[in-house]
């Protein structure tokens, strides 16, 4: 069988939802690195009362970010000091320049998941 003239298709990418965490896990202000089944590993965050997931590697330094600090919604990386918006991933001071991914958290019977 055969497409129609301008027909498009789409691949629909697969998503799955991963467990972080307790609720209670994540200290306040604090990075807490969680490595998921497949070896990726993330930081969750807990600031000014919600929670937040980005990939833990910095683009920049590729050090931890878990070994870094929060503060104004930033993850401040430990090996240059560039930092990062926590809710979107985007970079917010030099030296970094590329973005880490950012997650949705969804808080579900008091464990702390993703959708990746």
């Amino acid at each position: 069988m055969t497409d129609p003239i301008g027909a498009t298709k789409t691949i629909m990418e697969e998503k799955s939802v991963q467990t972080l965490c307790r609720v209670g896990d994540v200290p306040a202000d604090e990075p807490l690195r969680v490595v998921l089944p497949d070896d990726h590993a993330v930081s969750v965050y807990l600031w000014e009362g919600s929670y937040f997931c980005t990939d833990d590697l910095c683009t920049h330094g590729e050090a931890s970010l878990a070994e870094g600090y929060v503060e104004d919604g930033q993850i401040f990386c430990p090996f240059h000091m560039g930092s990062f918006c926590i809710s979107t991933g985007e970079p917010r001071a030099a030296p970094c320049s590329e973005p880490i991914r950012a997650y949705e958290v969804i808080e579900r019977d008091g464990m702390l998941l993703i959708e990746r």
